[in-house]
């Protein structure tokens, strides 16, 4: 593999439909589109209490580790709100990632970075208010190289693709990607999900019958 950056044009997205999905959490989506879910083995760095929530528009890194090229030249398209997604293969041996190019990340304005693989310097990235990291191990084993990979090129995460300009969603629970068409066609039934189990827990809360509220016989 030799390094290739594809150019990318991301589809407009309107603003009020991306405040709407400000709102829904990653386990509303994952019930509604289970085939956009990241695997739950990419988990977030720190505790959920303490886990910035996520979401941002994708740039995509597809890696040949131990060579991280990609990820470094990824950091030239990413603007502030984006999420840098590395694809790693799951690789666990070598870190993509750590706190100097994290760093970078999170001096550009980044929403955060997910890696299907490994990171290291996790001290240093905890303590980067506002960007929000995902990876599936840690591995303090830096990289050896750094001429290989591709670029806004559509990417396998934890057995989802994510096309470059998806929107990323994240939480302590987990990880979601949605495309453009997925936004606007799952809006309303999130919404609506979403009202449902806010009535579900008042009534409960006001004693109502577990078997009432879910229509058990």
């Amino acid at each position: 593999m030799t390094m290739t950056v594809h150019p990318i044009q991301p589809v407009p997205l309107a603003e009020g439909l991306l405040a709407r999905w400000r709102r829904i959490p990653v386990s509303v989506i994952v019930d509604l589109a289970p085939d956009r879910q990241i695997d739950p083995g990419v988990r977030p760095l720190r505790p959920a209490d303490l886990q910035p929530a996520l979401f941002g528009r994708a740039v995509t890194a597809l890696c040949d580790p131990p060579d991280f090229g990609s990820v470094l030249r990824s950091l030239e398209f990413v603007e502030p709100g984006n999420v840098l997604m590395i694809a790693a293969g799951g690789h666990a041996g070598h870190a993509m990632i750590g706190d100097v190019l994290g760093g970078h990340l999170h001096r550009k304005g980044a929403a955060g970075v997910v890696c299907d693989g490994a990171i290291r310097d996790t001290a240093g990235l905890a303590v980067m208010t506002g960007l929000s990291v995902y990876s599936r191990s840690v591995n303090p084993r830096g990289p050896t190289g750094a001429a290989k990979g591709e670029v806004n090129v559509a990417v396998d995460i934890g057995g989802c693709t994510v096309n470059p300009g998806d929107l990323i969603i994240g939480d302590g629970d987990g990880l979601a990607a949605l495309t453009p068409a997925n936004l606007e066609s799952l809006i309303d039934r999130a919404e609506a999900k979403l009202t449902l189990e806010a009535e579900w827990t008042a009534r409960l809360a006001a004693g109502d019958k577990v078997g009432e509220i879910f229509g058990l016989p």
